[in-house]
């Protein structure tokens, strides 16, 4: 059986402005199996966050394969992709990109809205999924009525709500003090036991460590 989750061969990205090119993905190689938490390392302006847009489906390379549950994905139209992206993958930001004016339980929900109706059933696993995370008492609570750690929970429950096949870590921690930060690390060591594949950018080494694998992204390219 093919463990393989995803793969990523001699990829490219390059961005136009003006008249300058700016080449920022270099011909990466990354082979992802499921299961693995991987943390990805490097500078600032190495390549992480453009390579977490294209592996999230938010953007696509400008050369090169991405292959997704052996499927090559690089090349679809933009429908298709976000058809991919909402089924199987979920998103966590160093900035909670939280709706202000909504509940915890709605900004949890608030995936499903671009699938359609919310069912009753959503309802209730929103409900699950914070009480899990500690905030069972904290559903009607507005992110202005939570703390950093408690907001970075929401908006990990909100990436889970559509039971992800790939979850994407953007600096979760990015924000946070150190005990929450040991808090949200310990969710995702927890979810990935449970056998979900999270790959996870970040610049802090103890962070990196919690992961299961560690590579550094440099100028573009893998250097370990």
């Amino acid at each position: 059986m093919n463990n393989i989750l995803l793969q990523l061969q001699d990829l490219h990205k390059t961005f136009q402005i003006g008249k300058i090119s700016y080449h920022i993905l270099k011909g990466v190689n990354l082979t992802v199996e499921k299961g693995e938490f991987l943390a990805v390392m490097g500078p600032s302006g190495g390549g992480k966050s453009t390579l977490l847009n294209i592996l999230g489906l938010l953007d696509k390379p400008s050369a090169g394969l991405y292959l997704f549950e052996g499927k090559e994905v690089s090349s679809l139209i933009m429908r298709d992709l976000a058809k991919i992206r909402n089924e199987k993958i979920g998103f966590i930001f160093q900035a909670f990109h939280l709706i202000p004016w909504a509940t915890a339980e709605e900004n949890v929900l608030l995936p499903l809205l671009y699938r359609g109706k919310i069912e009753r059933d959503d309802v209730e696993r929103a409900k699950v999924l914070l009480e899990r995370l500690g905030l069972g008492k904290h559903v009607n609570f507005k992110p202005s009525e939570l703390s950093g750690g408690q907001q970075q929970r929401v908006a990990i429950a909100r990436a889970l709500i559509n039971n992800p096949t790939l979850l994407l870590a953007d600096e979760p921690t990015g924000n946070l003090d150190s005990q929450s930060s040991k808090e949200v690390m310990d969710i995702l060591e927890e979810l990935n036991k449970e056998g979900l594949t999270i790959i996870m950018v970040t610049h802090d080494p103890e962070i990196a460590k919690r992961a299961g694998k560690v590579k550094i992204l440099r100028d573009g390219v893998f250097v370990d």
